[in-house]
Order: structure tokens, then sequence, then C-alpha cells
């Protein structure tokens, strides 16, 4: 790589950082401008709703990389090391866990309403504790799954740059452990993350998403939930491969047959998704429970959530099915890119659809302005610093030296 082309991309590197913090700066200064004005509840939603899809996202692009190693799947790739990226997040996902505790106000609407004995399970601290061991154990599989992964990808080399990097390596030489016991402890951390993501992901919906009508009941939420994570990680993947194809070309050992594969992947998680949407409906109607109909109905034949379900149908579901029913747009990186852009979106629409009725009780029109937007490019630029930050401390995680294997 010649000089000019080094300094081309360091300055190229410098401007995609100043725009995701002109993004973190717009979302922070649009978050305080919303508490401080007249519906503090409505940023208070829009921090919830981010807090649930990037810390969805985070959680089910690690994933990938687990369930590739436990099941022993070669197809992934280079994809399986980008997907590491993800865990950087993690520590930031935690402490904006910790900051819903000062809007537990706004964001917990049953606080204030009469819990026919389901105050045993919803109270403050009690919620607030399991959350935070949960948090604190998926997070702790998923960094030692991190740890014992990188140690077999970088243990070996002899000159390590960076503080991070030279801190681990010294661990990784006091501990001189052969190839396969490395290997077996990813199996063993892989399938406990997996478990604990099911475990977790679910919990936090109940918490989080479910309790804001404590009085509907859906033994399929969680499982909802968890799956709804999975397929946030898979397309934030397809995302961040495409654009670090788009970046450094076949540098980064990424071939045609990955994207083909893993937008086969994402494609099956479309129907899982579509299917747990629809199930909710099943269970009840087979169950002949009309108690429970009052939840969906709300948001589901009521205006203006009536209108918000069917755009996230149509943008989560039948568009990248639709779409990725061609197996050729599978193989092009900006397409995929849009196509996965455009289903998180969906995705985020859905936290509205799901937390708004609870929120704005009587809303005659849609309570998504231009703040949630601006909001949600701050938990964006969150995200993009995190993972950043993990590349710019393993870069082969992204480009590979010339030879290495796929």
């Amino acid at each position: 790589m010649t000089t000019e082309t080094k300094t081309a991309k360091e300055l190229t590197g410098t401007t995609i950082q100043a725009i995701f913090a002109v993004c973190l700066v717009i979302g922070t200064v649009s978050f305080m401008v919303g508490l401080a004005g007249d519906h503090p509840e409505r940023a208070w939603q829009a921090y919830l709703v981010n807090f649930l899809l990037w810390t969805g996202m985070a959680a089910g692009g690690v994933l990938f990389s687990a369930l590739m190693h436990v099941t022993g799947a070669k197809w992934s790739g280079r994809m399986a090391a980008i997907a590491e990226s993800f865990s950087a997040f993690f520590p930031v996902s935690f402490m904006l866990f910790l900051i819903l505790f000062f809007g537990k106000s706004y964001v917990f609407p049953w606080l204030h309403h009469d819990l026919h004995g389901k105050d045993v399970w919803l109270n403050i601290p009690f919620l607030f504790t399991r959350n935070v061991v949960a948090l604190l154990v998926l997070y702790g599989f998923g960094f030692a799954y991190l740890y014992n992964s990188l140690q077999l990808k970088y243990g070996s080399e002899t000159d390590p740059s960076g503080n991070l990097r030279q801190n681990l390596y010294r661990r990784w030489q006091d501990r001189d452990i052969s190839s396969e016991r490395i290997r077996e402890r990813m199996t063993f951390l892989g399938f406990l993350y997996c478990f604990c993501f099911a475990i977790v992901l679910s919990l936090i919906g109940y918490d989080l998403v479910m309790a804001s009508d404590p009085h509907w009941i859906s033994t399929l939420f969680g499982a909802y939930t968890f799956v709804k994570a999975v397929y946030l990680g898979f397309a934030a993947l397809i995302i961040l491969s495409s654009i670090l194809y788009i970046r450094n070309g076949d540098a980064t050992g990424l071939k045609s047959a990955h994207f083909h594969d893993l937008g086969k992947l994402f494609f099956g998680f479309v129907f899982v998704w579509g299917d747990f949407f629809y199930a909710q409906l099943v269970v009840i109607w087979y169950g002949n429970i009309p108690e429970e109909t009052a939840f969906v109905i709300e948001r589901v034949m009521i205006f203006p959530w009536s209108r918000l379900a069917w755009i996230v149908l149509i943008v989560s579901f039948v568009f990248p099915f639709l779409i990725l029913l061609n197996q050729k747009i599978k193989t092009i990186p900006m397409a995929m890119v849009a196509i996965c852009t455009v289903a998180i979106s969906g995705i985020w629409l859905e936290h509205f659809l799901l937390l708004g009725p609870a929120f704005s009780h009587g809303a005659h029109g849609l309570t998504i302005g231009v703040s949630d937007v601006l909001i949600t490019l701050g938990f964006f630029g969150l995200m993009a610093f995190a993972v950043m930050f993990f590349l710019d401390q393993f870069p082969e995680a992204a480009v590979v030296s010339e030879g290495e294997g796929n």
C-alpha cells in the first residue's frame, strides 16, 4: 500500500470518526433538551427503545461468533471474527441500563398502578437487581469467550501493539495453554453464552417491554425478544461486513460466498421473527383467552397504532422476504446494507409499537418525532465508536495478512 493510499485512508477514518462524534453529540443534546422540556417521558421512551435496539444488536452480533464455533461451522470464515467486535458495546450497554434508573418514573408505567399481587415481581429494587445480575452474567460469558478467541488468534504473536493487546499478551504468556485446550474452553463458554443469551434477552423483554402493560402476559414474548435480537445482530453483522468489504476489498478475506451464506441465514430469521410476531396472536386464538386480546387489539386494530403495525410488518418482513428471494442480491454488499438498514429501522419502529400505547394512552397520532430520530443518532454514535475501538485494537479482524486462510 502506497503512502498516498495510507494517508487517504487515515483522512477518511478521521472524517468518519468526526461524523460519529457529531451523531453522539446531537443525540446527547437532544436527550437533554427532551428531559428539560414539557414531555420528558418522550425522551425516556426514545432512550428505552434505543437501549433495547442496540443492546439486542450487540448481543446478537456476538452470538453469531459463538454459534459458529459451537456448531463447528466453517462457512462463516472471517465474519465470525468481525462479529466479535460488537462485544465492545457490552460495557456501554451496561452503563446505559444503569442510567434507566434515573428515568424509572417514566419508563415503568406500572409504578403507580394496582398490580393485583404482581408487585412481588414488579418492584424497582428487585427489577434492577435481577437485570443487573443477568447482564453481568451474559456479558461476563461473552467476554470470557472473546478472551479465549483472541488468545487463539493472537496469543502467539511476538510484537503486540497497543496497551490492551500488550496486557492480554502478558496474561497469555503467563498461562501457556495449548490451542486444543483453548478451543475446548471456547466451546464451553460459547454454549454458556448462547444459553444465557436466550434467558437474559427473554428477561429483558419481560421486564422492560411486556411489563409496560402489567396485566398482559405472553409466554412466547421472551422467545420473541431473543429471536428479534438474533435478527438485529445478523443484520448489523451484514452491514458491518459489507462496509469493511467495500472499504478494504479482498484484504478483508471476505468473498461473495460469505455474504451469500450469511444472507441466507438472515433470510431464515426473517421468517422466524415473522412467525413469532404472528404467534402472539395464534396463542390467544387457540387458547381462547379473550382477556389477552386488549393488548393486541390496541396495537393492531386501533388508530394510530394499526398503521404502525402494518408499517412494521411490511418493512421488517414483507420487504426483506421479497427482496431476498433473489439469490444474487445476497452477494451484493451495498444492496445488503440497504436491505438490512431498512429491516433494522422496522424493528426500531416495532419497539415504539410495543411501548407506545403504554406511554401515550389515547394518542390521536403517532408519537414519533424528530427528537426520537436524533436520540437514535446518539446511540448509533456510541455503537460506532465501540466497534471502531475494537477494530482499532484488533485490526486483523477486519483486514487479514496476505495468504491468511479464510
